[in-house]
């Protein structure tokens, strides 16, 4: 093997996924603890929880004590590299998510035992079913009262359409959490609620494991009766997962967790390009750009594209060719970033995140690539907009700074902005997938820029994707607009659903889509 292939196959690049408050940072952070990436666990365990997550460095998210920006962390387990994408929890943050989903190669779906599969974790296993990503997942919360662990894959199977396989199998007789079984070994782990760890039994105290494990002993010979066992094929082709059980806040199951993302999630393969050709991973270097984030740093006020490598080997200095402008693009400065912390990064292979600083011509779908070999793979997703606001700078003198910050929100993706052809930058429109998505780009607009907004609301409630051949026909139109973003691409804005449902039915020639591909 090459030493791309070599390295790419030791290699694991996945996200956790989940509906807000099931657990997923703080399981985030016993990943990064117990891997000896971080020396304390900083747990949001309740919105008005004074300390913040290390991987939730934005001043906002600290005071609300939630998730909203995405944070990438690259920590070893048994000499596999793993780099951790951690999506936001905020559902109205879910536009980030999906971009985010497109850098990796699986993903981990934690699931509060006790609420089930919830409506964020429908839609984010609908992107991952469509991208075909497989799943593990984690069953969190199991030291609570819980359902039945029955009924839990039944929740899973029914609103997922997964075939749950059990890996470990929960101990809890009476309602009291005692451990898990790993029913591939029949090896016990004993909970420990006194020491928030989870001890494994030591193998010659047979009592010990015995007395645990006859309390599930008819449970366990159902699963093996009706066939429960993992299928491997079936979870790469998304369509069957592993489930884990254990305790992210009290740190129990996070080994088996770990071991089961080294052993079962897929490293880095030939990715498909925009004209559904696979690109090899031992091709020359190409990356896809799946995020850009500014001050991230506020010392340095810099701009910070988050690339995937897809292929080849990346080399810090040499230089890229951005397929969408064909403009080269200078890697001087590439940095593994971690939350706010980053270090010099020389090298990356297929599956490893370069955060590349300052490369101010870079978008969120961007695909890099040596200029001898050219590749471009497929657009990032963009939903269309559920929210709208005029903004205006609340204060006249700060014009300059308001357009500016303006268009780092927009290029970053925070919110979608929208400009009228006869308005241009006088009133642009912002539009967002949640309410809360306003939030954060007013205070980052005050807090960065020094250009506090002012917003307004629209007479707009919904929006359709459109295309240039619709644009004359939706403009003659009443209770319909069309704006267009930054690139250009129109977008038509309706005063109601039901205007939008009774256009899209009376005009079936027009390109009216949920879901923005340019």
């Amino acid at each position: 093997m090459s030493d791309v292939s070599t390295e790419a196959a030791r290699r694991r690049t996945f996200a956790i996924i989940s509906h807000p408050d099931a657990g997923k940072t703080t399981l985030t952070e016993k990943f990064l603890l117990y891997a000896g990436a971080i020396g304390q666990a900083g747990a949001v365990q309740s919105r008005k929880a004074d300390r913040s997550t290390t991987s939730d460095w934005l001043e906002l998210e600290q005071k609300r004590g939630i998730s909203v920006t995405s944070a990438v962390a690259r920590f070893e387990h048994d000499a596999t590299v793993l780099n951790l994408l951690d999506t936001p929890g905020h559902r109205d943050f879910s536009e980030d998510t999906y971009r985010v989903l497109s850098g990796v190669d699986a993903a981990v779906m934690v699931i509060d035992a006790a609420r089930g599969v919830e409506p964020q974790t429908e839609k984010l296993h609908a992107v991952c079913r469509a991208r075909g990503t497989p799943i593990i997942t984690f069953v969190n919360k199991m030291d609570r009262p819980t359902p039945e662990p029955l009924e839990i894959l039944d929740d899973l199977e029914d609103k997922l359409g997964l075939a749950a396989h059990p890996v470990t199998w929960p101990v809890k007789p009476e309602g009291r959490f005692e451990g898990v079984v790993d029913r591939r070994t029949q090896v016990t782990y004993q909970y420990r609620s006194d020491v928030g760890q989870g001890a494994r039994i030591a193998q010659e105290d047979e009592s010990a494991v015995a007395q645990v494990a006859t309390a599930v002993q008819e449970e366990l010979e159902l699963l093996d009766a009706i066939g429960a066992d993992l299928d491997r094929d079936a979870f790469l082709n998304g369509k069957a997962t592993p489930v884990f059980f254990g305790s992210a806040l009290s740190n129990f199951g996070i080994r088996l967790l770990l071991d089961a993302i080294v052993g079962l999630a897929p490293p880095p393969g030939d990715r498909p390009d925009a004209a559904g050709e696979p690109r090899p991973v031992e091709a020359p270097f190409s990356g896809l750009v799946f995020k850009v984030q500014a001050n991230l740093d506020p010392r340095h006020r810099d701009r910070l594209a988050f690339v995937r490598v897809c292929s080849g080997r990346f080399e810090r200095g040499a230089s890229a060719v951005n397929a969408r402008t064909g403009k080269k693009v200078a890697a001087k400065y590439a940095h593994a970033v971690f939350g706010r912390d980053r270090e010099t990064l020389d090298e990356a292979y297929p599956g490893d995140v370069v955060g590349l600083v300052n490369a101010t011509d870079l978008r969120a779908g961007d695909t890099l690539h040596e200029e001898s070999a050219p590749v471009s793979f497929p657009p990032l997703p963009t939903f269309t907009p559920e929210h709208f606001a005029t903004a205006h700078p609340a204060d006249r003198s700060r014009v300059k700074q308001f357009r500016r910050g303006v268009q780092q929100l927009d290029e970053e993706g925070v919110v979608q902005v929208l400009r009228h052809q006869d308005l241009g930058d006088q009133a642009p429109i912002w539009a967002a997938v949640g309410q809360l998505q306003f939030d954060v780009a007013s205070w980052r607009m005050e807090h960065e820029f020094n250009a506090p907004v002012r917003l307004e609301g629209t007479r707009f409630d919904v929006a359709r994707a459109t295309d240039e051949d619709s644009v004359a026909a939706l403009d003659a139109m009443r209770d319909v607009e069309v704006y267009r973003r930054e690139n250009g691409a129109p977008l038509a804005l309706f005063r109601s659903a039901y205007v939008a449902d009774r256009i899209e039915r009376e005009h079936p020639e027009l390109t009216l889509d949920t879901l923005i591909l340019s």
